[in-house]
């Protein structure tokens, strides 16, 4: 069945069924490999993009559950917020091997559009869900401070 939604600004249309999740549609039909799979229950955010605005795992959101609705990936991630959690990432040298980092990135980004100035415990709440095997998560903490205090500037 096709299925017709939005990502990045682009409208595309998928013949894929009703229960495909929408990360599989992103990788395997429309080449946005950025979106990882990590778990595919939902439980560590490597697939974490926008549904209209707001953070979404997408291994497990059907791709009928999104028709019409505006998705945005880690490939068209933009804004105030986005270039200073890019720009604190590579300064506190943060990401280690990488994989979950487009998860981290987005749920980052969301968090800051929110909450400018977020505190620890705000930071713990909005990245919970998001996991690095890695254990990076002192320096994601640090980079999502010093990105607050950039868009302070």
């Amino acid at each position: 069945m096709a299925h017709t939604f939005k990502v990045n600004g682009t409208t595309h249309s998928v013949d894929i069924d009703d229960d495909t999740p929408l990360l599989w549609a992103l990788r395997d039909n429309l080449g946005l490999t950025g979106t990882k799979f990590g778990c595919g229950v939902a439980q560590c955010g490597a697939c974490t993009v926008y549904l209209d605005g707001k953070p979404l795992r997408s291994c497990v959101t059907p791709v009928s559950a999104v028709v019409g609705a505006e998705i945005t990936t880690i490939e068209a991630i933009s804004g105030r917020e986005a270039e200073a959690v890019q720009a604190a990432w590579t300064a506190g040298d943060v990401p280690q091997c990488g994989y979950c980092q487009s998860g981290q990135v987005m749920s980052a980004v969301a968090l800051l559009k929110d909450n400018k100035k977020p505190t620890d415990r705000d930071i713990d709440l909005a990245m919970n869900g998001n996991l690095c095997r890695c254990a990076t998560y002192v320096r994601i903490r640090a980079a999502i401070h010093s990105a607050a205090r950039a868009l302070e500037a």
